[in-house]
């Protein structure tokens, strides 16, 4: 879904008929500030969930019907559409041949003439007679409380919009619609975005990329993003991290030193150009968990300013930020929620306002695309996400998406806009969040207490994170018996990388085989993986038969830490502790065996 899509042809809202002038300064905010070119508008109060109503009331009426066109801009407070945009050049530079040459769908288009009373015999929709599905039911957690034992009933059938029960039913949810969305949903989306996927980026990196051009990625990086580019024929650039993530210096270092020598592009990354397009997830990373601060992410954009790279933000955990760590204080086993309390609109607002400003808040050149998605807020299953970003670029993202998915899928959109639309609204989606954020901060707190008590001290490191659903363990794979006895053997990086990834495969088949619990291999989440270290071991200096000579080899140094990733979002509480003890014992027994 885009809810920062083209500008409708037919319905649009009325600037003048809204009372509220209003500008987004984040993803989630809208504050009263002066226009940045004229400096003459007026300043009035910030945009919140309780403006949604007066704000629809002032606004064009929604229209509801099959396959109806819409746009993020008829849903938009005026403040909202005067975000810094990015020139045409800018996007004719960064757009593939391939999103270029892109045309709208002519059926799909003809969808915007119709209006009330229209009779189309146009588009090839099956009649909604004929669906097996005369009504879907669902029992959902009431807000505030959110709670398995205080439920209520929502249901869509075929004929609630001319029923005049509900804005969207089955007949509309279930058959053919645009690729923006259906309007209910959209309109909803947009209004969250000011207040407050997979699929996606691989129409993202189509749309902005060649085959052979390089990306830049985290160094560790979420595998699937990672599996996405290379099919496609791009290649990865992995960027150093801390514990706050993608570093700018080393960002800086790369992109600056790209043409200047042997060790970047021109050979390194097989002679590709310079990237023009970075991926990153700058929330509860995954794998790593960290989280890059408002500074950092400022850093970050100077440099893709000044070397005009494209960001992708993928935002799934951007909502999952969470509170202050305290060891074992805030833990509750019993599965029962603890934030139950009804929150005012002052609470509401000092949780977003406690929330790091994402990229596309920050970015004064157009130059971001947010992705957003359900799968860790509601549920993956539903299969459906949002993009926020330039109207430009995302009038590509739209032809793309009518000829892939074409449009989302009918039973999640029904479901979502029943849940989110005409049970909780915005303020008990927000207090949703909030219980989310409560919920993973005391599984977090779980997780991390367990690795204070059991994980050895002397081998392994970690941080706490603050948002996300990972916590990242640094392995001194130095102190292996293993490492201390073949290493010196080793003169090359490649061997010495290649037995590290070695001692990290055996580590996770002994917890997996002998002490029964699974974490994710580090290695899996390498942007630039080395087919020859991970998948070959290293005997004695010998790397598939080939022998390096030890006289005139030179000793390389390499980091050797050895990363694994645990989750803490699916298990209950004392299968955490008890999962975290397992591969506790793990390391203890693989570190004193010879």
């Amino acid at each position: 879904m885009a809810p920062h899509a083209e500008e409708a042809p037919v319905f649009r809202t009325s600037p003048s008929k809204t009372k509220a002038q209003i500008e987004a300064t984040t993803d989630t905010t809208a504050t009263a500030v002066p226009d940045p070119i004229t400096q003459l508008q007026p300043t009035v109060t910030r945009f919140r969930h309780d403006d949604v109503l007066p704000h629809r009331e002032s606004s064009t009426p929604l229209v509801t019907g099959v396959a109806l066109f819409s746009s993020a801009d008829m849903f938009k407070s005026p403040g909202a559409k005067s975000k810094p945009k990015a020139s045409k050049s800018f996007y004719n530079s960064h757009l593939s041949r391939e999103a270029k040459a892109r045309k709208s769908s002519s059926l799909k288009g003809a969808m915007k003439y119709l209006t009330p009373g229209t009779i189309s015999l146009c588009g090839g929709l099956p009649s909604s007679e004929y669906f097996p599905f005369e009504e879907l039911s669902f029992d959902i957690p009431t807000a505030p409380e959110f709670n398995s034992r205080q439920t209520t009933t929502i249901k869509s059938r075929k004929h609630d919009v001319t029923e005049g029960k509900s804005s969207i039913d089955l007949n509309i949810a279930l058959n053919y619609g645009q690729s923006m969305g259906p309007p209910q949903l959209l309109r909803y989306l947009t209004e969250h975005t000011e207040i407050g996927n997979t699929s996606a980026l691989d129409i993202a990196l189509r749309m902005l990329c060649e085959r052979g051009d390089a990306v830049i990625f985290e160094e560790y990086s979420f595998s699937s993003a990672i599996e996405t580019a290379l099919p496609i024929g791009l290649v990865p650039v992995g960027i150093k991290m801390d514990s706050k993530g993608l570093c700018a210096k080393d960002l800086e270092h790369v992109l600056g030193n790209w043409d200047s020598g042997a060790c970047f592009g021109t050979t390194k990354y097989g002679g590709a150009k310079r990237p023009k397009v970075m991926y990153t997830i700058p929330t509860g990373q995954n794998p790593t968990g960290a989280t890059q601060d408002e500074q950092r992410r400022k850093d970050i954009l100077a440099v893709c300013d000044k070397y005009d790279v494209f960001v992708i933000e993928d935002e799934p955990y951007y909502f999952l930020q969470m509170e202050e760590y305290s060891s074992k204080a805030r833990q509750h086993n019993d599965g029962t929620n603890g934030s139950t309390k009804k929150s005012t609109t002052e609470e509401l607002s000092a949780f977003i306002d406690s929330l790091v400003p994402s990229y596309l808040a920050l970015s004064t050149s157009g130059n971001v695309l947010r992705l957003d998605s359900f799968s860790k807020i509601i549920a993956p299953g539903s299969r459906t996400g949002w993009v926020t970003g330039p109207a430009d670029l995302l009038e590509r993202f739209v032809r793309a998406s009518e000829y892939s998915a074409q449009n989302p899928s009918g039973f999640s959109m029904v479901a979502l806009y029943k849940l989110l639309e005409e049970e909780w609204g915005h303020k008990g989606f927000l207090q949703w969040l909030q219980t989310l954020r409560h919920e993973y901060s005391a599984r977090r707190d779980g997780i991390v207490s367990a690795c204070e008590e059991y994980l050895p001290k002397d081998i392994v490191q970690f941080d706490a994170p603050i948002a996300g659903m990972f916590q990242w363990l640094r392995v001194d794979g130095s102190k292996h018996p293993v490492w201390k006895e073949r290493s010196s053997g080793l003169q090359t990086e490649a061997d010495k990388r290649a037995l590290l990834i070695e001692l990290e495969g055996e580590i996770f088949e002994h917890a997996a085989k002998r002490n029964n619990v699974v974490v994710a291999r580090g290695s899996w989440f390498l942007a630039e993986k080395d087919a020859s270290a991970v998948e070959n071991t290293v005997t004695n200096g010998q790397t598939n038969g080939e022998e390096h000579n030890g006289e005139n080899a030179k000793e390389v140094d390499i980091d050797t830490t050895i990363y694994f990733r645990m989750t803490f979002a699916a298990a209950p509480h004392d299968k955490i502790a008890e999962a975290v003890r397992r591969f506790a014992e793990t390391l203890n027994e693989e570190f004193r065996e010879a």
